[in-house]
């Protein structure tokens, strides 16, 4: 197995030279980018809805079953725990949506440049940090 690993890992830079690479890419090797940290980010806000849609059938569940089933999860959803995973499902479900619609915009063969992926990106987090923002501000009027 290791000699298939060190002729794995020897290859020539441009001069020709022998140098030894790493077997794949590493922390070390790539600075991270805007692109590969949203990809990232965007796999960690699907993981938050899914988490935040279990939160969510437990209160369905509570709201169906007792009044002190409801209470107590009406309890942890008003306590400051409960609002701080509510910002963070509710920006999780922005951000997915948001950057989804980025997706569906390469999709359709947009947005490629280097220059529109960036500002798409930029454009992206923000929106989805202005929607969260309203979406609270509206639950707090709404209550």
């Amino acid at each position: 197995m290791a000699d298939v690993r060190e002729a794995l890992m020897s290859g020539r830079n441009s001069e020709g030279a022998r140098v030894r690479r790493p077997l794949s890419p590493h922390l070390q090797v790539y600075r991270p980018q805007i692109t590969s940290t949203l990809s990232i980010l965007h796999r960690v806000a699907g993981v938050a809805l899914a988490a935040g849609t279990l939160l969510f059938v437990w209160w369905l569940a509570a709201a169906a079953s007792s009044d002190a089933a409801f209470a107590l999860a009406a309890a942890f959803m008003g306590s400051v725990v409960g609002w701080v995973v509510i910002a963070g499902f509710t920006l999780a479900l922005w951000y997915h949506f948001c950057n989804g619609l980025r997706h569906l915009w390469w999709d359709i063969g947009r947005g490629f440049e280097l220059t529109e992926v960036h500002a798409t990106g930029k454009l992206v987090v923000g929106a989805s940090v202005v929607l969260t923002v309203l979406t609270l501000i509206a639950g707090v009027a709404a209550r």
